[in-house]
């Protein structure tokens, strides 16, 4: 501590002193204690005193602090067990409150469908979306994995002329349309769409699982022939009511 602060708290405690023992020759000094205290009061207001108090920023943080832990200690006391009975009743909510959060999934409120078109990017074609989709899977990323897969299932489908090249079409109207020529994989398409637009438009993350089926599902549509309408037979003589 400097010289100086020594000093001046020196000061208050060599005044006291005098006044309780004398004045130094024997004769006990008689000053009144209110105006010693104000003296006293006075000197330890003095800036050097008062240097190193904590600003208000710090005083407002300890205040809290304070009643967070008066608070705490009047739970442990209230709850079984005392502190250990709090730590395992937080440790509880804290769980119960994971759960309800997978279990919820996301709380924002997004849309299950879109309306933006399903090929976004530079024109390709079927094989260059495979070879992304399968490049994402490889890293792990399911969700890009899905978004190239289903995009290389549409072309592929525009390619063999089952749909017609239209650069507005969403997932929902591509699998819609493809399932009144495709019947027998109508809700597969179905599902793709809806899978693709989870992750498009609801943020929901894709795993390798969906990946799979959307993968299988473009394999099983490339080695799939549409059923052809059946042909009306030309009538017959008698059915013209010509001549038997």
């Amino acid at each position: 501590m400097p010289g100086g602060l020594v000093g001046a708290l020196a000061r208050p405690t060599a005044a006291l002193h005098r006044a309780a023992t004398g004045d130094g020759n024997g004769a006990p000094v008689t000053t009144p204690r209110l105006p010693a205290r104000h003296d006293a009061e006075r000197e330890l207001s003095r800036p050097e005193y008062h240097e190193h108090d904590p600003n208000f920023f710090q005083r407002a943080l300890n205040w809290l602090w304070d009643r967070l832990t008066d608070l705490l200690s009047t739970a442990a006391g209230v709850a079984p067990g005392g502190w250990v009975g709090l730590t395992v009743l937080a440790l509880l909510l804290v769980l119960l409150l994971i759960a309800l959060r997978i279990r919820l999934g996301n709380l924002r409120p997004t849309p299950t469908t879109g309306t933006t078109p399903l090929f976004t990017n530079r024109p390709a074609d079927a094989a260059d979306h495979r070879a992304a989709a399968e490049a994402h899977a490889a890293a792990g990323h399911w969700s890009a994995a899905v978004q190239e897969r289903m995009r290389a299932l549409v072309r592929s489908l525009e390619e063999r002329a089952l749909l017609d090249p239209r650069p507005g079409r969403t997932a929902d109207e591509a699998a819609a349309e493809a399932g009144t020529v495709l019947t027998g994989q109508a809700d597969q398409l179905r599902a793709a769409a809806r899978t693709f637009d989870e992750v498009t438009y609801a943020g929901r993350a894709a795993d390798q699982t969906a990946y799979t089926l959307l993968r299988d599902l473009d394999h099983t549509l490339l080695h799939t022939t549409p059923a052809q309408p059946t042909a009306l037979s030309s009538p017959g003589p008698a059915d013209r009511g010509g001549p038997a």
